[in-house]
């Protein structure tokens, strides 16, 4: 019998030493409070900093992996719950927008209408000076515009803000795929790796 090269009895060892850890720390440990309180991006450092490599492997606890990918989905739907109500506050906004725009339509048609018939001013109504008639109707437009204005500010940043959380949820969604596909190769491999191992012990 050919002896056993020392490279792969100390990587078997190391293997088994490790599987044998992973498997102690999955049945004596307790779930780390950073999973239950922590965000994402704090848990996904837990896992990076806590989980050990062997190979390009790195073997994480099956509990952690589903608690990661639970909090990844509840994640995931308050993203979509929080740009759902933005954008339909945006829808909001847009109405009133609109609204905004028509009075302004109106004020300006009632504007021309006066300048057409500057003998005969009045407004509600009410006669008085051309000079204070247009006083109020340029301060109902100034004031309309100025409403205007800001309402569109803030359609813009609400729409902006929308876009950043649709883009990071789409980002968040492609790593954690990414992640959870490399998981399960790496698992995978290492199995085959493993009992390939095994069936040439068993051959020698």
């Amino acid at each position: 019998m050919k002896k056993m090269k020392p490279t792969l009895l100390l990587q078997i060892t190391v293997f088994y030493l490790l599987l044998f850890a992973g498997n102690s720390i999955n049945a004596q440990g307790t779930m780390p409070e950073v999973l239950d309180t922590g965000t994402l991006e704090e848990q996904l450092d837990y896992l990076d900093e806590r989980t050990r490599i062997y190979n390009n492997f790195r073997a994480i606890r099956e509990d952690m992996f589903q608690k990661i990918k639970t909090n990844s989905l509840d994640s995931l739907d308050g993203s979509k719950f929080t740009i759902s109500e933005l954008e339909g506050q945006l829808r909001e906004q847009v109405i009133l927008v609109e609204s905004l725009r028509e009075e302004l339509q109106n004020t300006n048609n009632q504007l021309d209408e006066a300048i057409k018939n500057r003998d005969r001013l009045s407004f509600l109504g009410i006669p008085m000076q051309k000079g204070l008639y247009n006083t109020i109707v340029w301060a109902v437009i100034a004031g309309l515009v100025f409403i205007t204005a800001i309402l569109f500010l803030s359609n813009k940043r609400l729409l902006t803000t929308a876009r950043r959380n649709k883009n990071d949820l789409e980002e968040l969604r492609e790593e954690f795929e990414a992640y959870r596909k490399q998981t399960r190769e790496q698992r995978e491999q290492l199995v085959v790796k493993h009992h390939n191992e095994l069936r040439k012990l068993k051959g020698k």
